[in-house]
C-alpha cells in the first residue's frame, strides 16, 4: 500500500509541475511581443481577438488582421517596439483607464462621448453599418421589413440605428452580445435581417462564413482611430500619426486593406464537421485546455492552504480569530467571481500602481474565492467529528492543539475530501469567467475560434466534451487518492 501510494503522489506532483512549467511558458499565451530588446520602452497595445477582419485568429492561432497588420507596419516604420494583450472591447477600454495597457487599436470608433476618455489617432479607417437577410430572403430592401424582426448587438451603432428606424419601417429588434449569435439567429429564421459594421459584414459574406445577403446602403459612417488614455503617451499617438502617413504613401496601406476586403477570399476553406472543427482548430483547442488545467491546479493548491488555516481560525478557540475568518467568507461568498476578477485585475492596479498579468489575476481570483469554501469544508468536517472525540483527548492530558493535530483534524480530513473533490470541479469550470481579464483558455478559444468560422454548434459541443473528459479523468485521479488516503 506504501508503495502505491508514493507512485500516486510522485505522478501527481509530476504532473503538476510539468503543467505549471507549461503554464508559465506560455504566461502572454494569446499576446505577442514585437521585436521586444530589454534596454528599449516596450508598449502594451490591447487589441480583441474576435472582430474580425480586424482582429481575429486564423487556423494556426495567429493573431491577424486590419489592426494587427497596420500596427506592426507603423510600427516597423517609426522603429518602436510593442506587445499585444488580448482582451474583449469593454475589458481593453478599462485596461487603458487603469494603466495596464498603453494604447488600444481594436476597430474603435471615435466618437465624442469617447474623446471625452481617451486621446486618438488620426483616423485610419471609415466605417458605417449596414443591414443583411438570409441569403435565400425575399426582403430587398428596409421597407420589406415591416412586421419582422431585426437582430442587432448590444452596444453598437448598428443598435442605435436600428431603434431608431423601427419606428419608420415597422420592424421590432432582438439585442445579442456578439455578432456569432446574432447571425445565427437569422440563419436559424427568427429574426429576418441583421444590421452590423459594414466591414465586419462584407468580410463574413465574402469569406463564405455566414450565408447572408447585404441589401440597402451603408449607414452612418464613423472614423476608426489608435486610442491611448487621455492625457498620456502622446509620443506613441504622434508616431502612430507619422508611421500611418507614411505607409499610406507608400501603397502599404492600400495593399493592407485588399488582403482583408478584397472579393476573394483570404481563408482557407472552412471544414464544418465535427472532426473537421476538431482537426483545423487543435493547436488551439489543445493551448487552451493546458491553460485551464495548469491554472487550476495552481488556484487550488493556493485555495486549500488558504482555505485550511481560515478553516481552522473559524474553528478555533480565540473569538477575534474566528470573527476575522468569518468576515472573510462572508465577503468572498458575497463578491460574484466576475467582479472579484474585474477588481484584481483592473482595481488594484489604479489603486496601487502594481500591475498584475491576466495568469497571476486569474490565479487569484480563483483561489481567493475558492478558499472560502474551502475554509466552510474544513469547519464542516471538524465539527462531524463527534464531541466525545475531542473529550477523550482532553481526558488523555492533551491541550487543545494537540487533540486537533492527532485526534480531530485526521477524521475530519476524511469526511472533506469528497467536499474538497467537489470544489475542484468548481474551481475548474469557474476558468472560463477568466476571459474577461484576458485569459485565452479553453471556454475563450472556443469563442475565438467561432468568431472567425461562426460555426458555433459543433463548436461548443467539442468545447463541452473536452470539458466531461477532463473533469472524468481529474475526478477518477482525486478518487484513487481519497482511497488511498482513507
Amino acid at each position: 500500500m506504501k508503495v502505491k501510494k508514493v507512485k500516486t503522489y510522485r505522478l501527481i506532483v509530476a504532473l503538476f509541475l510539468v503543467l505549471s512549467y507549461i503554464g508559465l511558458g506560455n504566461e502572454k499565451l494569446g499576446n505577442v511581443t514585437v521585436q521586444a530588446q530589454p534596454s528599449e520602452k516596450v508598449y502594451s497595445i490591447v487589441t480583441d481577438t474576435s472582430y474580425a477582419p480586424f482582429e481575429f485568429l486564423d487556423g494556426e492561432g495567429n493573431l491577424i488582421g486590419i489592426d494587427i497588420d497596420l500596427l506592426a507596419a507603423i510600427a516597423e516604420d517609426q522603429g518602436f517596439e510593442y506587445e499585444l494583450m488580448n482582451l474583449p472591447f469593454s475589458s481593453g477600454l478599462q485596461a487603458i483607464e487603469s494603466g495596464q495597457a498603453d494604447g488600444m487599436i481594436a476597430g474603435m470608433g471615435i466618437t465624442d462621448e469617447r474623446k471625452d476618455s481617451f486621446d486618438f489617432s488620426d483616423p485610419y479607417f471609415q466605417g458605417g453599418s449596414m443591414f443583411a437577410v438570409a441569403a435565400d430572403s425575399e426582403i430587398e430592401s428596409l421597407e420589406d421589413l415591416k412586421g419582422y424582426n431585426v437582430a442587432v448587438k448590444i452596444g453598437t451603432t448598428g443598435e442605435a440605428i436600428a431603434q431608431e428606424l423601427s419606428g419608420e419601417y415597422g420592424f421590432s429588434v432582438t439585442t445579442f452580445e456578439d455578432s456569432v449569435n446574432m447571425y445565427q439567429d437569422v440563419i436559424a429564421g427568427n429574426s429576418q435581417a441583421v444590421i452590423e459594421d459594414a466591414p465586419v459584414m462584407q468580410y463574413a459574406v465574402n469569406t463564405g462564413a455566414v450565408d447572408l445577403r447585404l441589401i440597402g446602403e451603408e449607414m452612418e459612417s464613423i472614423p476608426f482611430g489608435f486610442a491611448v488614455n487621455k492625457g498620456n503617451n502622446s509620443e506613441l499617438i504622434e508616431m502612430f500619426n507619422a508611421g500611418l502617413t507614411n505607409i499610406q504613401a507608400s501603397g502599404e496601406y492600400d495593399e493592407i486593406l485588399a488582403t482583408y476586403l478584397g472579393n476573394e477570399s483570404s481563408e482557407e476553406a472552412v471544414d464544418s464537421s465535427f472532426f473537421g472543427q476538431i482537426r483545423q482548430n487543435w493547436p488551439a483547442l489543445s493551448s487552451g485546455l493546458v491553460t485551464t488545467i495548469w491554472i487550476t491546479l495552481v488556484a487550488f493548491v493556493l485555495a486549500m492552504f488558504i482555505g485550511i488555516l481560515i478553516g481552522l481560525m473559524r474553528s478555533g478557540q480565540s473569538a477575534v480569530l474566528s470573527g476575522i475568518a468569518l468576515v472573510y467568507v462572508d465577503i468572498m461568498r458575497g463578491v460574484p467571481l466576475l467582479v472579484l476578477a474585474f477588481f484584481i485585475y483592473f482595481g488594484i492596479p489604479q489603486m496601487t500602481g502594481i500591475n498584475l498579468s491576466a495568469s497571476v489575476a486569474g490565479i487569484l481570483t480563483l483561489s481567493l474565492n475558492a478558499a472560502a469554501y474551502v475554509a466552510e469544508n474544513v469547519r464542516g468536517g471538524i465539527q462531524a467529528v463527534a464531541k466525545g472525540q475531542a473529550e477523550a483527548g482532553r481526558s488523555l492530558g492533551l491541550n487543545y492543539g494537540k487533540t486537533m493535530r492527532r485526534i480531530i483534524l485526521p477524521q475530519a480530513f476524511k469526511i472533506m475530501i469528497p467536499s474538497f473533490i467537489n470544489q475542484f470541479v468548481i474551481t475548474l469550470k469557474d476558468t472560463s469567467i477568466l476571459s474577461v481579464i484576458g485569459l485565452v483558455e479553453l471556454t475563450q478559444t472556443g469563442r475565438i475560434i467561432i468568431a472567425r468560422t461562426y460555426q458555433s454548434g459543433n463548436m461548443w459541443l467539442i468545447i463541452g466534451l473536452m470539458y466531461i473528459i477532463l473533469i472524468t479523468i481529474l475526478t477518477k485521479i482525486s478518487n484513487r487518492l481519497e482511497k488511498e488516503l482513507v
